[in-house]
């Protein structure tokens, strides 16, 4: 089988996104899965076989994304998916369109995979109109992109009780990200201790990932300000890059926390990513928007305990509560969790082992499976097609096209 999978975002730009769709190609392959990509291209990529790369411009006030040319999207989706038995989306914008209009017009099944609650990030990015319209107008896009594809991939069940609220009537099947248990497991924690200049025995609580508002950040500055009472030799470790890091820096500054939180910056994923992981105790995790909340299960596979807020994608991960703690949404319980924790070690060892025997109930290898099985439910069902024909008809294109006219 092969699968052609869209994206308006891929490495080198470092989210969510990028590594799922990473992660699955790696571990669908030995499955009979082969997998080519359309994605934008950042700058000087070099060519790897697989991959075809569409210039476009960058996003307005972002820095690190870009919104490839509708029309060189759209010829390249055509022509990528031409000997593809089904097309797979991953983002709601160019990507989208021209995954869906290719799929019509070859007689493709179409799928997509919502990652994203938008109505929880766009306040933060266009606070110049009011929150009410903006969860209004991502509701409704949402609803009408997902009603054109004949499936929709969700990472959590929050996720997908949430899309039907929207009223999305298209299939929806719940398939988280898997993890890369082998080689998250695999970190030497001692080279970057001393890289960082962190001495072997002070306690460190990790956070990875994006370095923006919707991570809730702020909250485990709080929170620390409250464990550093009871703990002051404890250091929060922040691995990451993004779009509010000079601010979180110099909060930092403000607080007088100088001492006591390092930022690290971005990670390579092969070999410092682990090694950070394998550098810490402890992981902490604040966001309430994630629809998975895969790093925690990244951490977990590291033998990481975990200490987050569950909320939306994270609570199918933490409910069980194996290897993780979930204190209540406030910064006082919550840096109480963590000193407390670091004053039980024999409790912090045994949450750690649980985490690694979860953490691989979650592997790649188990959710590539699940979807290569989807994968083949849809290529089977040749009246998908027409259903995707009959319900795209009236489709128009958006705004989005008019950044790409030229």
């Amino acid at each position: 089988m092969r699968v052609l999978m869209v994206s308006d975002v891929y490495f080198p730009r470092v989210n969510g996104v990028s590594t799922s769709i990473e992660t699955f190609r790696r571990a669908l392959s030995p499955r009979g899965v082969a997998t080519r990509l359309v994605v934008p291209r950042y700058a000087d990529e070099a060519e790897e076989e697989g991959i075809v790369r569409v210039g476009g411009r960058a996003v307005p006030g972002d820095g690190e994304d870009r919104l490839p040319r509708w029309r060189a999207m759209h010829a390249a989706v055509r022509e990528a998916a031409r000997d593809c038995d089904l097309i797979h989306i991953q983002t709601p914008f160019v990507a989208h369109y021209a995954g869906v209009t290719a799929a019509r017009s070859l007689g493709l099944p179409v799928l997509a995979t919502y990652h994203t609650l938008f109505e929880e990030y766009l306040q933060h990015y266009v606070p110049l109109l009011p929150a009410r319209w903006l969860r209004h107008g991502a509701r409704a896009l949402s609803r009408r992109q997902c009603n054109d594809l004949d499936a929709v991939i969700v990472p959590s069940t929050a996720m997908q009780q949430r899309l039907q609220q929207y009223g999305v009537t298209a299939p929806t099947h719940t398939l988280p990200t898997g993890v890369p248990f082998e080689r998250l497991a695999a970190g030497a924690p001692g080279e970057f201790r001393r890289r960082c200049g962190i001495p072997s025995d002070r306690p460190v609580a990790l956070y990875v990932g994006r370095v923006a508002h919707e991570k809730n950040i702020g909250f485990l500055l709080d929170a620390m300000h409250h464990t550093l009472a009871r703990r002051p030799d404890l250091l929060l470790m922040i691995a990451g890059e993004g779009p509010v890091e000079r601010e979180l820096r110099d909060r930092v500054r403000r607080e007088g926390l100088g001492e006591s939180v390092l930022f690290v910056g971005y990670l390579e994923r092969v070999n410092a990513l682990p090694a950070c992981y394998a550098a810490a105790d402890v992981f902490v995790f604040a966001s309430q928007t994630e629809t998975q909340g895969l790093v925690l299960l990244e951490a977990m596979a590291a033998g990481l305990p975990v200490v987050a807020l569950s909320d939306m994608g994270t609570h199918d991960i933490l409910a069980p509560g194996r290897g993780a703690l979930s204190p209540p949404d406030d910064p006082r319980l919550f840096g109480d969790a963590l000193v407390d924790l670091f004053a039980r070690p024999h409790e912090r060892q045994k949450l750690a082992d649980d985490a690694r025997r979860y953490a691989a109930e979650w592997s790649d290898v188990a959710m590539a499976g699940r979807l290569a099985t989807l994968y083949g439910t849809l290529c089977r069902g040749p009246a998908a097609c027409t259903d995707v024909a009959r319900r795209s008809s009236g489709m128009t294109r958006p705004f989005l096209r008019s950044f790409d006219e030229r």
